[in-house]
């Protein structure tokens, strides 16, 4: 899986700065964060709706382009992939509960 996602990181960045017209990726990444942040906002919400019907094949779906979006939105405030596993490495085998409680002020 994490082959999948880093090519797909991979392909999501080389359109970074590339024609609009020469495909959806670049055509999102030109709108910049705030409306890749809203593009992934909306496919989350859809992913949801599909969990909640309890629909496989359609939260299926949507949980693909889930992934897709949050990879643009990824790409487009300049965060790497890399950086966002090496962060869930960090924090394999800490309890959940106090890793959340670490960063509360």
């Amino acid at each position: 899986m994490t082959d999948t996602l880093s090519r797909l990181a991979a392909t999501i960045a080389a359109r970074k700065g590339t024609d609009p017209d020469s495909s959806w990726t670049a055509k999102l990444l030109a709108k910049g964060p705030e409306k890749c942040a809203e593009k992934f906002g909306e496919e989350a919400i859809e992913a949801i709706i599909e969990a909640v019907k309890g629909d496989r094949a359609k939260l299926t779906s949507e949980a693909a382009d889930v992934l897709y979006h949050f990879l643009v939105m990824l790409a487009a405030c300049d965060v790497r992939l890399a950086d966002v596993l090496a962060e869930l490495d960090r924090r394999e085998g800490e309890s959940g509960i106090a890793e959340k409680a670490s960063r509360q002020p």
